[in-house]
């Protein structure tokens, strides 16, 4: 069947106490690779001047992006000044914020879009590992509480401002970094306030796609085990036994997530919402 770009959506019943869904298709470039692109749009990326947040960053400086703000609570400003050099076509700004804090989001996130006058694309990707064994044997229950305040809660935090603002807008992307980890239960390692945190922004991630569909999308990506600076002081025979389950053998390189983060950011995927990618080496798949 041949539809017309301009061929009216159906009103969806998931969201009528939301918003009207658009009245018509959205206008697409015949080529496919521009789609691709992200020429004159704006975006946010939390943990943006570190490992996966860095990469992200960088990538999306390439593909054509106009205005970058990064936030950060402990960034590295030599990564930032080496952004601004290498791409001095877009306007890249640090914005220190902790993400625990909800009044903190808020203020930031305002800050930016009043800087930006528009924000198109938000990447909500700072979080933290859990590195202290078996929960059980807690007696800190702020290790708890830490690990799902950034990893989990500071999403939330994020989603909910930048929600509004796409709101007004009429549209935007938001894309959530999960994990593998909301999938299965890794091993040999314990981390269960991590898994149970990454879970968490997995399902916010799908609920947010139906609440907010008729003006925004909401994905996430999983990465797998991924050769950053937050898995350095993992020994040696413990790296080697998540190779042996992982089919491809090995931890990815930040660089091999990029794909992910820019094909949900752009409008290649204008009709994806409430999608996870994972990108795991095959770790899920066995």
């Amino acid at each position: 069947m041949t539809v017309d770009e301009n061929t009216p959506a159906a009103t969806s019943y998931c969201n009528k106490d939301i918003g009207n869904l658009p009245a018509q298709f959205p206008s697409l470039s015949p080529n496919i690779l521009d789609l691709f692109l992200l020429t004159g749009k704006s975006a946010v990326i939390t943990g943006g001047a570190r490992g996966i947040g860095y990469v992200i960053s960088e990538a999306y400086c390439q593909a054509g992006l106009k205005n970058l703000a990064i936030i950060d609570y402990a960034a590295n400003v030599l990564n930032i000044e080496k952004l601004q050099a290498q791409f001095p076509k877009t306007n890249i700004t640090y914005n220190h914020c902790d993400v625990r804090k909800s009044d903190e989001v808020a203020k930031v996130i305002g800050e930016i879009h009043q800087n930006f006058g528009e924000i198109d694309i938000f990447v909500a990707n700072a979080g933290i590992a859990w590195t202290d064994g078996p929960l059980i044997d807690q007696d800190n229950d702020d290790l708890w509480h830490n690990v799902v305040n950034v990893d989990l809660n500071g999403v939330y935090y994020c989603a909910k401002n930048i929600g509004r603002i796409f709101r007004d807008q009429g549209k935007g992307s938001l894309v959530m970094t999960a994990s593998m980890s909301a999938h299965i239960v890794n091993v040999p390692q314990l981390q269960a306030a991590y898994n149970a945190a990454k879970a968490g922004v997995l399902h916010l991630g799908k609920s947010l796609a139906v609440e907010w569909a008729p003006f925004a999308r909401v994905n996430t990506v999983s990465p797998g085990y991924i050769a950053t600076e937050l898995s350095d002081f993992i020994p040696e025979d413990q790296k080697n036994k998540w190779y042996s389950i992982t089919p491809k053998g090995r931890q990815g390189l930040p660089r091999e997530l990029c794909g992910a983060y820019l094909y949900l950011a752009s409008d290649a995927a204008t009709f994806v919402t409430g999608a996870d990618l994972r990108v795991d080496g095959g770790y899920c798949a066995v």
